[in-house]
């Protein structure tokens, strides 16, 4: 399993008129999550996609426990529990300064070669980066 930490403070414009995060944008701290996590292990989305290979969400999943509030220090803990193939899993887990768990996410994500619009295997450069984390599962 693969796991990284990042953080997003909680701006004005993402909350709504009781002070809460609008729910819309736990879809932006996700992507925030998934792109400091992919960027950790020296991948991103810039070079993936020049190299041919785009990442477009197929699924969304929320589940809101405490609501996140303007000015909060968020914690995003991003995790890659299984070892992508086509398709990679992303989990999230959001937090605020004081631990409270306020929110969990998934989304899954596909590779497409972009010059023929199909799907296609994760690309090498992301296999070597995630292969110490899944030893047991590239084994097999």
């Amino acid at each position: 399993m693969y796991q990284h930490e990042s953080h997003i403070r909680v701006r004005y414009a993402e909350t709504d008129q009781m002070g809460y995060v609008y729910y819309g944008n736990y879809s932006a701290y996700y992507e925030s999550g998934r792109v400091e996590a992919l960027r950790a292990l020296g991948l991103t989305y810039r070079k993936m996609e020049a190299e041919g290979v785009m990442m477009p969400v197929l699924e969304n999943i929320s589940k809101y426990y405490k609501p996140a509030r303007y000015d909060d220090l968020l914690t995003i803990k991003t995790r890659i529990e299984a070892w992508p193939k086509v398709k990679v899993r992303f989990h999230y887990d959001i937090y605020n300064e004081n631990g409270d768990h306020l929110h969990k996410g998934e989304t899954l994500l596909i590779f497409i070669d972009i010059a023929s619009g199909r799907p296609c295997a994760m690309p090498k450069d992301m296999a070597e980066a995630l292969k110490p984390f899944f030893e047991n599962e590239v084994a097999q």
